[in-house]
């Protein structure tokens, strides 16, 4: 069924992923409306299975209008809707490397994200005063601070849920000023991670950078020290409607930058282990994840929709013509990347 404009999605300004769907439809110039998800339910749309932001409202193969989340189809399905201003590099080596960025930001850098707001008290005590209060409904103080209070202790409590924990502190604070580190030196020759176009990568990281490095005090105060140039660039990536999309603005296959592979040694370093380790818990049927990041112990519960990402990854490593894939693992050897495809 053919999907028409205005797009209607339901999201908030707090969700990372709400965040990057709206910076990729301002800059592929699609209208849309935007339902805040604290105001409620728009009156006769579906309700989602399952409650995630952004939720899109989209007709099914049938015609009926249908919840769809999960960021990344999404945006593959627009590709397949709409002309023009494509987020997805047309080498198909860059696309592969493209998503692999996208994937470890959204399942990655999320970590740092949750971890930073409801780790902190500083950035407990902010998120819990203004989250409750994204709403155009009338709502009393103290109805926005019992709300705060709730909300903040929901969260504190699913901490454990992206492998944060005492123990697992130092990793993802450590992991999230490397990434800054490489960032800011790859942003001192591209504007983007893929040349001087944006791809979906861009916008994934922007979507967890817009709570990372613009909104929690504790990691917001140490991008501005580390690395102003990634502060300043979320700011950019919020609107590029007016940026033009020339087709071979793409970074070449033969001319991939070291400042970017320093970025996939941060995914390799990181991103990489976890994600392995998880698939053999989840494999296994174990209760818990445990490997080694960083030369530090990792331990978290298993999480099955990681498991389809490696799977997923996978899968597009395998579709790949054999020509292809082999200049992929020749960019990816060394950097920890490989580890996933062996």
């Amino acid at each position: 069924m053919t999907v028409s404009t205005p797009l209607t999605l339901m999201g908030a300004p707090g969700s990372p992923y709400t965040r990057k769907m709206l910076a990729v439809l301002r800059y592929r110039h699609l209208p849309y409306r935007l339902f805040l998800s604290r105001d409620g339910m728009p009156e006769g749309l579906p309700v989602p299975k399952v409650a995630l932001l952004p939720t899109f409202f989209l007709p099914n193969a049938s015609g009926d209008m249908e919840a769809v989340v999960d960021s990344t189809p999404l945006i593959r399905r627009f590709e397949n809707e709409f002309e023009g201003r494509s987020v997805i590099p047309t080498d198909p080596v860059i696309a592969f490397l493209d998503y692999l960025l996208e994937d470890y930001a959204d399942e990655w850098l999320t970590k740092p994200m949750f971890h930073y707001r409801w780790h902190f008290q500083a950035d407990i005590d902010k998120a819990a005063a203004i989250l409750p209060r994204w709403t155009l409904k009338p709502q009393t103080e103290d109805e926005a601070l019992k709300l705060g209070e709730i909300f903040a202790d929901r969260q504190i409590s699913r901490l454990h849920v992206v492998g944060s924990s005492d123990e697992t502190a130092p990793v993802i604070e450590a992991s999230y000023e490397r990434y800054l580190g490489a960032m800011r030196a790859h942003l001192e020759t591209s504007s983007f991670l893929f040349g001087a176009r944006p791809s979906s990568s861009d916008f994934g990281m922007y979507g967890q950078l817009t709570q990372l490095a613009t909104f929690d005090p504790t990691p917001m105060q140490l991008t501005l020290d580390k690395a102003p140039a990634v502060y300043a660039w979320v700011d950019m990536v919020d609107d590029l409607s007016g940026v033009d999309a020339a087709e071979d603005a793409w970074t070449k296959r033969d001319a991939i930058p070291p400042t970017l592979i320093d970025l996939f040694k941060e995914v390799g370093a990181y991103y990489v282990p976890a994600l392995l380790a998880n698939a053999k818990a989840l494999m296994e049927g174990a209760d818990t994840v445990e490997t080694e990041i960083d030369g530090a112990r990792w331990v978290q519960k298993p999480f099955a929709y990681q498991g389809k990402c490696l799977r997923w990854l996978r899968d597009q490593h395998g579709a790949l013509a054999d020509a292809d894939r082999a200049v992929v693992d020749d960019v990816l050897a060394g950097t920890g990347c490989e580890k996933l495809f062996a």
